[in-house]
């Protein structure tokens, strides 16, 4: 698997820009499309806790109310570890990633490069402008420096077993899971990444710019540090949008993570509304909790 050629270079950042059209989508990205994403509804979610049962309760039902009516498939992954408190929507379903796969790229370029202080400047002045400004540019640039080798380095090693990648980072395959367990890499400590690096991918989470703050940071604690990476495209058509969010949220004794993917959304600010209803529920609950 080499590094991208320079016209898969190019739609990578056609991707992530939403001017995909079906003729430069892959045969096998297609057929990953068709198979593996399957529309979920609000009645499927589901959370569990161990330890405090009724607050599972109470959030499965405040989800269920919060999706009620809406168009958008979700797939949707909770961990609140404090608690043992994890919830699933069609957290095994695919769905085009966007700008979300920009936290695996800068994750994966880390592994490569052994840790944060071995990035050159213009790489840590790339991965900026990548996570806090979403520049697609940037994340091109990345994404060829860690080749498709590194980037299934990364996953592997991650246990991310269910993201399918695509030679066009915009279209690469995410589950809700996969990316619950990529946040539980970036928060947790392990060995893949040392604290510096983790430390350091939150900590441009945590500088994204204002006006791409939305999605599951919504009715978070103002007291909560909100490491967040959004994703936005319209594929294959301008009526059919995927909109994705995930987020790391720490605090004083706090510490848990939020993961929802959408498509088939009528537009942009439809899918954000699907994601920041089933957020505001989550973060008010575990808030309480």
């Amino acid at each position: 698997m080499n590094r991208i050629r320079p016209r898969a270079a190019a739609l990578c950042a056609i991707a992530a820009s939403g001017i995909v059209t079906a003729a430069v989508l892959p045969a096998s990205a297609a057929s990953a499309r068709t198979a593996a994403q399957a529309p979920a509804s609000a009645a499927s979610a589901a959370c569990q806790s161990a330890t405090l049962p009724k607050l599972a309760t109470r959030i499965s039902r405040g989800i269920r109310r919060a999706l009620a009516g809406r168009d958008s498939d979700v797939g949707l992954a909770v961990a609140d570890p404090r608690f043992g408190l994890s919830c699933a929507i069609n957290s095994g379903g695919h769905f085009d990633a966007a700008s979300a796969i920009k936290v695996t790229i800068i994750s994966a370029l880390l592994l490569k490069e052994h840790g944060y202080s071995h990035l050159t400047a213009t790489q840590r002045h790339l991965a900026w402008l990548m996570i806090t400004e979403s520049d697609n540019d940037a994340a091109t640039a990345l994404w060829n420096d860690v080749g498709m080798r590194g980037m299934q380095r990364f996953l592997n090693a991650a246990g991310m077993r269910h993201t399918i990648l695509n030679q066009a980072w915009g279209l690469t395959q995410l589950t809700a899971q996969d990316e619950l367990t990529l946040l539980g890499v970036l928060t947790s400590p392990g060995r893949l990444l040392s604290a510096r690096s983790r430390g350091y991918v939150l900590s441009l989470m945590a500088h994204v710019e204002a006006g791409q703050r939305w999605g599951v940071p919504a009715g978070a604690p103002a007291s909560v540090r909100v490491s967040v990476k959004n994703g936005w495209l319209p594929y294959p058509d301008s009526d059919d949008w995927h909109v994705n969010s995930i987020g790391a949220f720490l605090g004083r004794d706090v510490s848990y993570r939020i993961v929802v993917l959408t498509s088939g959304d009528p537009d942009e600010a439809y899918g954000i509304d699907t994601i920041e209803a089933a957020a505001r529920v989550i973060n008010r609950d575990i808030a309480k909790g």
